[in-house]
């Protein structure tokens, strides 16, 4: 048995979408062929359970696109599992509500760009007045709603615009996070490239007086000036990237990674339909990038860092897309950069 204790999974149910955004990281849209079974699913809520695994945050694709949704959902919160759903929201309607309400998740996440305009020019004309609506309908049902905005090189400089407009919403947190350039992202050459710097001060500044939790995700950062109030509560830090330590990525087919965003063959460590999920995580060569770790490994600007041991070098998978697949350097490190 591994010493390393599976805690959450990011688990995509499904490749279907009512998009096909032009920076979707998992190139959504189509359901893939062959994607797992009700039964298949609910074999993997079953081994996800047994190791242990405390939350699952499902995503697509479009999560309410698959059929059986609720039944997957309902086997994990009465597994004990919590749960998350990520939705564009474009396909919320009184049903889905209802059966929200009934299901027990912990939460439901919408993903919103920015302002109207911005969000809509990647995705579809309306989607973003049907993203709001869908917060409206989910708040006044009594189901806790965040709000994740991925950034790029358009959007970031409107987060103040943004920050404006959502504070007029009962959301309970927004999760700001780097676009990578990966998937359609990468095939449509969408840039990517934004400040760090800018969105780091800019929630530092905002954070003392939002009415929301607000917080960077794991592939902004890290240990900069601002690093105790940036990951959404007090004193938190960034302890190093997750993937195939306490967490896991599974894709509609079955595929496991370390993280859902490590989207290349190269991080999938097996298969569900050819080996059981405790078999996989506690093999002892699975994982390697990230288990097999020494300080050694960093490298470019990331070498000799003092904070070397305690972020590792950052998010794997941000490095791998942004950096010609060097895992171990990051590119939005703020340390190094300013005078202290």
């Amino acid at each position: 048995m591994t010493r390393y204790k599976l805690r959450s999974a990011v688990w995509e149910i499904t490749l279907a979408c009512c998009f096909s955004c032009a920076y979707c990281g998992s190139c959504g849209g189509k359901a893939r062929e062959n994607e797992l079974s009700t039964l298949e699913c609910l074999g993997v809520v079953a081994q996800l359970k047994e190791l242990g695994c405390r939350r699952v945050s499902l995503i697509g694709g479009e999560v309410f696109m698959r059929r059986d949704w609720e039944t997957i959902v309902r086997a994990l919160t009465g597994a004990g599992i919590k749960v998350c759903i990520i939705t564009n929201g474009f396909t919320m309607s009184a049903g889905i509500i209802e059966t929200l309400k009934d299901s027990g998740i912990e939460s439901v996440a919408v993903s919103v760009d920015g302002p109207e305009e911005v969000h809509d020019a990647f995705r579809q004309k309306g989607s973003y007045k049907r993203a709001f609506e869908a917060i409206d309908v989910l708040v006044g049902n009594g189901i806790p709603v965040s709000v994740i905005s991925a950034l790029r090189s358009d959007n970031y400089r409107l987060l103040p615009e943004f920050y404006e407009t959502l504070k007029k919403y009962p959301i309970f947190a927004w999760q700001i996070q780097a676009c990578s350039p990966m998937g359609n992202a990468r095939k449509n050459g969408v840039s990517v490239a934004f400040d760090a710097d800018y969105v780091m001060d800019f929630i530092a500044e905002k954070l003392p007086e939002a009415p929301f939790s607000m917080g960077i995700a794991d592939n902004i950062g890290y240990f900069g000036e601002n690093e105790p109030i940036l990951r959404g509560r007090p004193g938190a830090c960034f302890s190093g990237c997750g993937a195939g330590i306490d967490s896991i990525g599974i894709d509609s087919v079955g595929n496991v990674r370390g993280c859902e965003s490590m989207y290349d063959d190269r991080f999938t460590e097996g298969n569900l339909r050819e080996r059981s999920l405790a078999d996989i995580w506690n093999d002892e060569n699975a994982f390697a990038y990230n288990r097999g770790f020494d300080v050694s490994m960093l490298n470019g600007r990331c070498a000799g860092c003092a904070m070397g041991a305690y972020c590792a070098g950052g998010c794997r998978s941000y490095n791998y897309f942004t950096n010609g697949g060097n895992l171990y350097e990051n590119v939005l490190c703020p340390r190094g950069k300013r005078k202290k």
